[in-house]
């Protein structure tokens, strides 16, 4: 499992603020409908979640992508912290309340993978869907909120893995 550094972060915030300002309609526009506004933040939120889950599976093929995304990304805001405004790398801070994900749930990233290809793939959403997964690979175990997220994030994919592999099974 690679470690993320600031540049990863700092990437993986670029993603949000990037994406987030794309998408804020205006306050009037806000204001006046916001379940309309806000519901076109789903799928970047959903796929999110799910490279936050990715991030956490720690072998095979999805751990492995995850982790290359994130040595990439690490690489990258890296380059641009030193050659772009001319700051210092380091490793961040990584969250320390780091939850593996048990048998279930690493099944259950699995089923989630299957369901985000075939959204990447088939949805009008899919720019916003491998944006949401990248942004949640770099920020996944990072020490702030979004780090923090990856604890209730993977205690649930636990459970519902359990649960629904417990009532087949």
């Amino acid at each position: 499992m690679n470690i993320v550094t600031i540049g990863g972060v700092t990437i993986g915030l670029g993603i949000l603020v990037w994406y987030l300002t794309a998408w804020y309609p205006g306050a009037k526009a806000l204001r006046k409908a916001p379940l309309p506004h806000a519901g076109r933040l789903l799928p970047f939120i959903a796929a999110w979640a799910y490279g936050v889950l990715a991030i956490l599976t720690l072998g095979g093929i999805v751990g492995w992508i995850a982790d290359t995304a994130l040595w990439i990304s690490n690489w990258l805001g890296d380059v641009a912290l030193v050659w772009g405004v001319g700051g210092t790398t380091g490793q961040s801070a990584t969250g320390s309340s780091y939850l593996p994900l048990t048998q279930t749930g690493t099944a259950l990233v699995l089923l989630s993978t299957v369901a985000v290809l075939a959204a990447v793939k088939k949805s009008r959403y899919g720019r916003d869907i491998k944006a949401g997964a990248w942004c949640g690979i770099c920020l996944g175990t990072s020490a702030g909120i979004a780090g923090f997220a990856a604890v209730p994030l993977a205690q649930a994919a636990n459970v519902v893995g359990a649960t629904v592999y417990g009532v087949i099974v």
